[in-house]
């Protein structure tokens, strides 16, 4: 079985937690979720989001206010999942991060540390958690149930762009953890699955700093561009398969994105 079944107790298929919940792929991830009977702790910066959310999707959803990078608010998701929906999340999405446009030679370091607090050591926070929890719930769960663990990388942690080469430094690292955790606990029953995202019209280019220019420049080139719901629909292909198959990395671009 790749699914838990549902009962008066714990009505809820899988429990997961969502980082970057109030927008794009992360409220694509959730969305999708609770349509196919998940409950959803979602995280985000904006306490109005989360509100409109929880009151939208309902006791499904659960949200988290804050910083993603901060452990205290780690604590807050796992705790809200067991306190909320009476189980421990069984999926941990980390998907929170910023981009940051320009090269190696003109980017805004200004801006950088940020960049790497949330893309890496955030990140890095998240997995560890998740990681030292679920490898002692599928000491018994295993292979009945499965337990997820979904990094959302980028093509660019993968792919050299010159363009975006200082971002996508801080997807090269994520990456490496990625494959250095699946090798670790994969063998103790929990899946650790990195997907890479092409270029996805989400709010991201506003906070990377794409110019509209650009944007339209590659949506002439390269559209139609997916949306964030391309990527929940990947995320939750991987997640719903029985316990004992392992989709551990997946890549999805536009049609026509030739490069990266």
């Amino acid at each position: 079985m790749s699914q838990a079944t549902p009962s008066a107790a714990h009505p809820y298929t899988r429990i997961a937690i969502v980082t970057g919940a109030t927008s794009g792929i992360g409220e694509a991830t959730a969305r999708k979720f609770i349509a196919q009977g998940f409950a959803v702790v979602g995280n985000g910066r904006t306490a109005a989001k989360l509100a409109r959310l929880e009151q939208e999707l309902g006791p499904a959803f659960r949200g988290v206010v804050g910083d993603a990078s901060d452990e205290e608010v780690l604590n807050q998701l796992f705790a809200t999942a067991v306190d909320h929906f009476g189980q421990s999340a069984d999926i941990v999405v980390a998907n929170a991060g910023r981009g940051l446009g320009g090269s190696v030679k003109d980017a805004d370091l200004a801006q950088f540390e940020d960049v790497l607090k949330i893309n890496v050591m955030g990140a890095l926070r998240l997995l560890q958690r998740a990681a030292q929890k679920m490898v002692v719930t599928q000491k018994t769960d295993f292979p009945k149930k499965a337990a997820d663990i979904v990094i959302i990388g980028s093509v660019v942690g993968k792919n050299i762009s010159p363009f975006s080469a200082v971002y996508g430094s801080t997807k090269f690292a994520i990456h490496s953890l990625a494959e250095g955790l699946r090798r670790e606990i994969g063998p103790k029953g929990v899946r650790v699955t990195l997907v890479e995202p092409g270029f996805i019209l989400t709010g991201f280019q506003d906070v990377a700093g794409y110019s509209e220019d650009m944007v339209n420049k590659l949506e002439e080139n390269w559209g139609p561009m997916p949306h964030g719901d391309a990527i929940a629909d990947a995320i939750h292909y991987v997640v719903t398969q029985p316990p004992h198959v392992h989709v551990s990395e997946i890549m999805v671009r536009p049609t026509r994105q030739d490069y990266p």
